[in-house]
């Protein structure tokens, strides 16, 4: 039997691992025994010899090394990967039934570490963004499929990621089966979405959104049933029109979307006609965010609610400043057009901005604008991305829920 390579740790740099964070940075490590492969599995042992950890090997990233397990007497091959994917598929299987669009396999929290599936009906996509679930593509493929029954696997590794992690930029396309049609119709709480998972967003919708489009869905009722009418909305960096469908179905009077792409409001607008949304209740903005909130302003617009999911402004720790500014920038800009007891649904995607800092940059937002407001709730991604309470890191998704007072 071949004797694993080993990952030894500068004195000191253990104490995260023996909390069973999955991660170790390339300072931490002291030396390699060995010459492990990128995406071999390694032994991590602390400076004074003690086992840590199973990991997969990255000699090229900042990541040197994403954890397997803990355990010792694991051993990390085929069956124990066709395991992780048993488990991670079934502990999805309440929501079979409710949505045609779930998230299978959510990357460290599976213990899986940098591998997304994301499941739109009986089509599989899938993210193989760690040199460890990169090195075992051909396992994990056949493992989705025989776990759920789709035939059918594309994958959109993201290009980007992958060179921070030192692999070779990914061939996107068919895994196993067919290829994917151009548009796939999902339904998610009554409402029909066409996903494009050739060449949207991600691996073409935004699944994790789910539970906070019910959220919104469910106050466009409540205020038609307060009021004797349907509420006006204005849905920021709208997409291909996930938050405006939602509050269109509660019974919104009014929804104007605002996006910068020509083709997702173009899928935004087939999406209304597909669920029988007429052209009176939905409009749709081509334009700058940050600029059409300005001219609505000066426009004295205004809305009951208002949606601000915007891209990832920070791509890293380094760009936190320069992001912080934006999301204060299209929150005082949001807060102003808001009626009184209005309610502002605002999200940060960017996992170098927390969600301490986000509430802080929201509460300088109220400030300036000089408005009254109170944060009714936090909102996240929904069950099938479930946070490892090890791994911090994996909220990436952040959402307040703000009323403005009367």
């Amino acid at each position: 039997m071949t004797t694993p390579a080993e990952l030894i740790l500068k004195p000191g740099k253990e104490r995260s691992l023996e909390r069973r964070h999955p991660w170790v940075y390339a300072g931490a490590v002291a030396k390699v025994l060995g010459k492990p492969a990128a995406g071999a599995t390694v032994a991590v042992r602390s400076a004074a010899g003690k086992f840590l950890a199973w990991a997969a090997y990255s000699p090229e990233s900042t990541l040197r090394a994403r954890c397997w397990t803990f355990v010792e007497s694991e051993t990390i091959d085929a069956t124990w990967l066709v395991a992780r994917v048993n488990q991670a598929v079934a502990a999805r299987a309440d929501l079979v039934g409710k949505t045609d669009a779930i998230r299978l396999v959510f990357g460290e929290a599976d213990r899986l570490p940098g591998l997304i599936v994301d499941r739109y009906g009986d089509q599989l996509v899938t993210q193989f963004q760690g040199t460890g679930v990169d090195a075992q593509r051909a396992v994990l493929t056949e493992a989705l499929v025989a776990a759920t029954g789709c035939r059918n696997v594309y994958d959109r590794s993201d290009a980007a990621t992958r060179k921070r992690e030192g692999l070779p930029e990914a061939a996107l396309g068919v895994l196993a089966g067919e290829e994917p049609p151009d548009v796939i119709e999902i339904m998610e709480h009554g409402v029909r979405y066409g996903v494009d998972v050739r060449r949207g967003h991600k691996t073409g919708f935004y699944i994790d959104q789910r539970d906070s489009r019910a959220a919104a869905r469910a106050m466009a009722e409540a205020f038609r049933a307060r009021h004797g009418r349907g509420l006006r909305a204005l849905n920021c960096f709208c997409y291909t029109g996930g938050f405006s469908l939602a509050l269109l179905a509660g019974g919104a009077e009014e929804v104007i979307s605002i996006d910068s792409s020509a083709e997702a409001l173009a899928m935004a607008q087939a999406n209304a006609e597909r669920n029988g949304f007429g052209a009176d209740r939905a409009r749709w903005v081509e334009a700058n965010v940050f600029e059409e909130l300005r001219r609505l302003r000066e426009l004295g617009e205004t809305f009951d609610l208002i949606v601000l999911d915007p891209p990832k402004f920070a791509a890293s720790h380094h760009h936190v400043d320069r992001a912080a500014r934006a999301y204060k920038d299209i929150n005082l800009s949001g807060l102003r057009l808001l009626n009184p007891e209005g309610h502002l649904l605002t999200f940060s995607c960017s996992g170098a901005i927390d969600a301490d800092l986000f509430q802080k940059i929201a509460a300088g937002a109220v400030f300036d604008a000089k408005v009254d407001a109170w944060m009714l709730g936090r909102l996240g991604a929904g069950s099938d991305h479930p946070l490892l309470m090890t791994h911090p890191e994996g909220e990436y998704l952040k959402g307040l829920h703000l009323k403005r007072c009367a």
